[in-house]
C-alpha cells in the first residue's frame, strides 16, 4: 500500500517511505562509478584520471536540473498540501519543458569550450586525449542527464517512490552491464564508458518522462501549461542549495584535482577520484533520506500541520544522527577492501587511497546534518537560508580548506580539509536552525 504525504508519520513509516530513495541514491552512486571501475581495472589509470577530470564539469551543468527538482518538488508538494492539484501540475510540466530546453542550449556551448577550460586547468597530453573523448560523447546528452535528476525527486513527490527507485536500478543495471560489453568485450576503453553512461542515462529520463506523459495513477502527470514565471523563480530560489551545492561540490573536485596534480601527480588524481566515487556512496544515504523526507516536511508546511512537522524535525534528526555513527564506523572498517576494488593492481596507490578515505571518512559524524539542514530549508520553500548552509559548506569552507591547508600540512592537509570544513559548516546550520524555529514552528 502507498503512504500518502498526508498522513502522520511514526519512525517505521516515515523509513518505509523514506527507503526508495535511499536505495534509489545509493545505487545512483554506485551506478555512477561503474565506468571508474572498469576503466580503472579494465584500461588503465591515465583514462581513469580522465573520468575523473571531466565529471565535476559535466555535474556543474547538470545542476539546474538537480535545482529545478529539489526547488520544484519542494514548491509542487507544497501546492498538493494546498489543495491545488491543478496547479501542481501545470508547475511540475512547465518546469520538466523549461529544463529540457536549457539542457540542449547548455550542450551546444559546453561543447565549444571543453577543449580550452581542460587546458587552463593544466590538462595536457594523453590525459587531454582521453578526457575530450569521454566528455564529447556525454555533452549533447546533458538534456537527458538533467531529466534523470530531475524525475529522481519528482517520483517521491508523485508519491511514487518504488517506482522511481525501480526506474534508476534499470538505469544502473543498463550501465554496468553495457561498460562489461563495450569495456571488456569490445575493448572501446573511455569511449565504451561514455556511451554506457548516456544510455543509461536514456532509461533514467526517458522512462519516467513518458510515465508522467501518459495518464496514471499519482499524483502528477504532464499537461499543456502556461510560463508560470514566479513559480519559476520560486523553485530556482528553492532549489538555490542544492544548485549551489552541486557546483560547489565540482568546483571542489576540480580545486582537489589541481592541488593534487601540483603536490602528488597523477597518483593523487586517481586517489581521489576513489575516494570521491567511495565518499558519494555513503553520503547518498544522507541525500536520499533528504530527498524522501523532504516532500512529506513540504506537504505538512503548506497545510499548516505544526504538531506533525515539529515531530517530523525531530524524527528526521534522529536518523540522521544514527546513520551518522554506522556509516562513519563503516567506513573506517571497509576502507582498504573499498580502495582496493579499484586500485589493488598497484600497492602505492592502495596505499595512498587507504590512508585518505579514513582520515575523509572521519567527515561522515557531521556531513549528514549539514545536508539535512540545507536540505530541510529547501522543503520550507526558504532556498535562500538552505543555500547559505549548503555554500558555507562547500564554496566557502571546503574550496578555502584545500586551498589553505596543503601548505602547512601538505597531502594531510588535502584529505583533512573536508572535516575543518564541515565543523565550520555545522555550527552554522545550528545556528540557522535555531533562528528560524519559531517562524517555521519546527522546534
Amino acid at each position: 500500500m502507498e503512504i500518502k504525504l498526508s498522513e502522520h508519520f511514526t519512525f517505521a513509516k516515515l523509513l518505509r517511505f523514506t527507503a526508495p530513495s535511499v536505495l534509489m541514491m545509493i545505487f545512483t552512486s554506485v551506478y555512477s562509478i561503474v565506468d571508474g571501475l572498469f576503466v580503472s581495472n579494465y584500461v588503465g589509470a591515465t583514462p581513469f584520471a580522465a573520468i575523473n577530470i571531466v565529471f565535476p564539469f559535466l555535474m556543474i551543468l547538470a545542476a539546474v536540473g538537480f535545482m529545478f527538482s529539489t526547488g520544484g518538488s519542494a514548491l509542487i508538494a507544497k501546492t498538493l498540501g494546498e489543495k491545488d492539484r491543478f496547479k501542481a501540475n501545470q508547475i511540475f510540466s512547465m518546469l520538466v519543458y523549461v529544463s529540457v530546453i536549457f539542457g540542449v542550449f547548455v550542450s551546444v556551448v559546453a561543447l565549444v569550450i571543453l577543449e580550452p577550460v581542460l587546458q587552463a586547468f593544466g590538462v595536457e597530453g594523453e590525459l587531454l586525449v582521453q578526457s575530450l573523448l569521454y566528455g564529447r560523447i556525454l555533452l549533447p546528452f546533458i538534456p537527458v542527464f538533467m531529466l534523470q535528476f530531475m524525475f529522481q525527486s519528482f517520483m517521491i513527490t508523485a508519491e511514487r517512490p518504488k517506482l522511481g527507485m525501480f526506474i534508476t536500478v534499470s538505469a544502473g543495471l543498463t550501465n554496468a552491464a553495457l561498460d562489461a560489453l563495450f569495456i571488456v568485450y569490445f575493448e572501446w576503453g573511455v569511449a565504451g564508458a561514455a556511451w554506457a553512461s548516456v544510455i543509461g542515462q536514456i532509461v533514467g529520463g526517458i522512462i519516467p518522462l513518458l510515465y508522467f506523459a501518459c495518464p496514471n495513477s499519482s499524483s502528477l502527470r504532464l499537461v499543456r501549461t502556461k510560463f508560470y514565471v514566479g513559480a519559476l523563480i520560486k523553485s530556482c530560489t528553492n532549489g538555490l542549495s542544492e544548485f549551489l551545492g552541486q557546483i560547489s561540490m565540482s568546483v571542489v573536485g576540480i580545486l582537489y584535482n589541481y592541488q593534487l596534480l601540483r603536490i602528488a601527480g597523477e597518483d593523487g588524481v586517481v586517489a581521489f577520484g576513489v575516494i570521491s566515487y567511495v565518499n558519494f556512496i555513503f553520503l547518498s544515504v544522507f541525500i536520499g533520506f533528504s530527498i524522501g523526507s523532504n516532500p512529506i516536511v513540504s506537504y505538512h508546511y503548506g497545510a499548516k500541520d505544526w504538531g506533525e512537522l515539529q515531530s517530523l524535525f525531530k524524527k528526521n534528526v534522529s536518523c540522521i544522527g544514527a546513520a551518522a555513527v554506522v556509516l562513519t564506523l563503516v567506513a573506517e572498517l571497509s576502507a582498504r577492501f573499498l580502495a582496493n576494488i579499484f586500485v589493488g593492481f598497484d600497492e602505492t596507490l592502495l596505499t595512498m587511497t587507504t590512508y585518505g578515505f579514513r582520515i575523509y571518512a572521519i567527515s561522515f559524524l557531521l556531513a549528514g546534518f549539514n545536508i539535512y539542514a540545507s536540505a530541510f530549508f529547501t522543503a520550507l520553500n526558504n532556498g535562500i537560508v538552505s543555500a547559505v548552509i549548503s555554500v558555507t559548506r562547500t564554496l566557502v569552507c571546503e574550496c578555502g580548506c584545500v586551498m589553505i591547508l596543503p601548505i602547512f600540512f601538505g597531502l594531510n592537509g588535502i584529505w583533512s580539509s573536508i572535516i575543518v570544513a564541515e565543523v565550520i559548516a555545522l555550527s552554522v546550520s545550528v545556528t540557522l536552525i535555531l533562528k528560524y524555529r519559531k517562524r517555521y514552528k519546527y522546534l
